[in-house]
Parts: C-alpha cells; sequence; structure tokens
C-alpha cells in the first residue's frame, strides 16, 4: 500500500483520502454500518446507528509511504477503523515545524483518538496531550516520559492521556547481528543511523551484541564499523540524501560486505552507495519486511529487523474505540509477544549457512527465557 505525500503549506495540514470500508459480520443478517453514522440496511433490515469514533493518525517527516514505521502505522489504524466501519483522517508532516500545526488541525477534526509516529513528535504530542485532556494520544517509538529523545523509561508518560507503543528491537537486532556476522566474507559488518536517538542505537546495540555473541561462541573475528556502543555514524536526519548515501560509502570503503542502516528512509542512501560500489553487499532492513515493503531491495536484503507495528497500532486503536476506561500503560513489544522479530532470509535463503536458522531459533528462545541478556535502554541494563 503505497501513498503520495501531501504538501502541508503555510502551517496547514492537507489530509490524506481515507479509506471507508464497511465492517462486515459473519451472521447471514448481519448489516454494514455506514461510516460517519446514520444507519445502512442489509436485506431490508436496519441496523444500529454507527459507532461515533474518530481515530486519526500524524506522520514524522518520511511520511506514510516511507515502506517503514509510518506506513505500519497507517495500516494499523486504516485496518481498525475499516473493520469498525469509521472514517479515519491522516495527515502527513513535511518537517518539524508541521508537527504541532498537524496536531492542531486533528483536534479541530475532532478527534478522539490521535496516533503520532515517531519519537520527535513526542515533544508536540505531550503538548497536544496536555491542552486536551479528553483526547486519547497513542504515541509510536517514545515513552513520553523523558523529553523528545526518549532518553529515559520510568514506565509512566508525562500526560496521563498517552499511551507509548514501544518496541524492545534490540532483541530482533541481535539476532540480525548474528546473521550477519554467519554470512559476511570480509569479516566487516556496519551499521548508520539517522540521528542517535535511543529508538535508533536499540538497533545498533543489539546488532553489535549479535555479532559479538557470534564471535565469542564461534571463536571468529568478526568487526563492526558505525558504532561502539556510545558513538558512531550518523547522517543527521532520516532523508534519503546524498549524506546517507555518503555515509554508507565510508562504511563500504571499511570493507563492510553487511550493512543495516537504520533511519526510515536512509537505507536509500544505502542502496546507492552498494550499487556504485559493484561489490557483493547486502542489507539488513528495519521496522518493515523490505523484501516485501521496497521491491528495489530484494537482491539485496539479507533479512529485516521488525517492528510489529501495524498490529499494535490496530489493536490500540481497537481497544481505544470501546470506550471505558482505556489503558495507557506502556506496550512493549519484544520477541517474547511478537512485538518484534526478524524476516525471512527470502532471496537469500540459500545463501546462508544451512545450520543458521536453527541457530537462531535457539538464541531467540534463549533471549525469551533470559539466558542471553540483550541490554536495552527498554531493558534496564
Amino acid at each position: 500500500m503505497m501513498r503520495m505525500r501531501r504538501a502541508v503549506a503555510s502551517g496547514l495540514t492537507a489530509l490524506l483520502a481515507t479509506a471507508v470500508l464497511a465492517a462486515c459480520g459473519d451472521a447471514p443478517d448481519s448489516s454494514t454500518a455506514e461510516p460517519g453514522g446514520g444507519e445502512s440496511t442489509s436485506g431490508g433490515e436496519t441496523t444500529a446507528a454507527a459507532l461515533d469514533y474518530l481515530p486519526c493518525i500524524v506522520s514524522d517527516a518520511g511520511g506514510f509511504d516511507d515502506h517503514s514505521f509510518n506506513q505500519l502505522s497507517y495500516e494499523g489504524v486504516e485496518q481498525a477503523a475499516n473493520e469498525l466501519g469509521v472514517e479515519f483522517k491522516g495527515v502527513e508532516s513535511n518537517s518539524e515545524n508541521d508537527y504541532a500545526p498537524n496536531l492542531d488541525a486533528l483536534v479541530s477534526q475532532g478527534c478522539n483518538t490521535i496516533v503520532t509516529v515517531g519519537f520527535a513528535l513526542a515533544s508536540a504530542t505531550k503538548e497536544s496531550a496536555k491542552a486536551n485532556p479528553d483526547i486519547e494520544y497513542v504515541l509510536i517509538d517514545d515513552a513520553a516520559d523523558g523529553g523528545a529523545d526518549g532518553q529515559t523509561f520510568d514506565g509512566k508518560a508525562d500526560e496521563p492521556n498517552i499511551k507509548p507503543l514501544l518496541y524492545d528491537t534490540a532483541q530482533a537486532a541481535f539476532l540480525a547481528g548474528y546473521a550477519a556476522a554467519d554470512y559476511t566474507k570480509t569479516g566487516v559488518v556496519g551499521t548508520y543511523g539517522g540521528l542517535p536517538f535511543p529508538t535508533v542505537t536499540i538497533f545498533m546495540d543489539g546488532f553489535k551484541q549479535g555479532v559479538e555473541y557470534y564471535a565469542k561462541e564461534k571463536g571468529k573475528d568478526v568487526k563492526v564499523v558505525g558504532w561502539d556502543g556510545k558513538d558512531g555514524s550518523f547522517t543527521g536526519g532520516f532523508e534519503a540524501n546524498e549524506t546517507a548515501t555518503n555515509t554508507a560509502r565510508q562504511l563500504l570503503d571499511q570493507d563492510v560486505d553487511v550493512i543495516l542502516p537504520v533511519g526510515g528512509p536512509i537505507y536509500q542512501g544505502a542502496l546507492t552507495a552498494i550499487a556504485d560500489s559493484g561489490k557483493d553487499v547486502a542489507l539488513i532492513g528495519v521496522d518493515a519486511d523490505f523484501f516485501e515493503t521496497d521491491p528495489n531491495t530484494q537482491d539485496v536484503v539479507l533479512t529485516s529487523i521488525l517492528k510489529n507495528m501495524k498490529v499494535s497500532t490496530y489493536e490500540a486503536i481497537m481497544s481505544a474505540s470501546q470506550g471505558g476506561d482505556f489503558d495507557f500503560s506502556p506496550y512493549i513489544g519484544t520477541l517474547e509477544n511478537d512485538g518484534v522479530g526478524i524476516a525471512d532470509f527470502h532471496n537469500f535463503s540459500d545463501k546462508v549457512s544451512a545450520d543458521l536458522p536453527g541457530e537462531l531459533e535457539t538464541i531467540k528462545a534463549g533471549i525469551i527465557d533470559g539466558s542471553i541478556p540483550v541490554s536495552s535502554y527498554l531493558s534496564g541494563s
């Protein structure tokens, strides 16, 4: 599902066209509620009025066609709205200057629940939530308890009407790091990010730990460049620009043959760098399964580190739509609850070692039962 970007001019919003589908029951005499109120008939029977509920979503600067977390979150809201038989509203941001105006616009539209996508929206979300205590906010990728960069996590959002959706992607990235270490032919793998926020470096942390675990278990020397656990390579933003390409090139010049870009569209810079290099380099995607969301990656993507954002966003909207006491406690996606994971090897299935899939299952079980520790800011270690 692709959406073209809409411009946001003069601080005003441009709403995406909304899909308005009906939620159908299984019984022969079930009826379809018309979105937006009123009644509908099916088979001569009159139905109850449609649910009076308006879910909304605002993207960060990556937009809803980023093949990544904005798109997945949008699809989660869309699925929930379709099943509920209600309209929904989505608005894209072109820059951080759009965040507050876009939220104000959605508030004025009468949204009951507003999903804000990405830690960059944390500050604007908290301000909007404070000003509108009767609206439910679902903030993705930030705990809303330590500023816009999510540096702290105490399990309680600063505003009581914000529900954070968080993902301990270090666990899944550990698996991807192990796979990268097993796959590399040069003995050098690399990673770079958009900005050094915890929701970015959590991938890099897990990746590095997975590589180091492989090296220790196998007695092999595999080097990670681009992140040493404290400092690393960052593009300064999340745009697919020349900086992203040059950052990837700098890693490839260090003999990297597996590369992990963390930060939405910046992976496109890696694609360009790989193509220009003429080298056999594998890419690891983040958030979504790149093989499925971007066909341009299919020849180079080894696997992807997944956040099951579509499902968790969908579940949050479905829960909020029921009224009553909405649970605002943070959701944390893990390997155990399938909130995070890694994708299939797809076209690389016959290129990875035969033992790798089984080893990854064993490691996954060890991470879940705690026998293989993985450190992240969400795990408290």
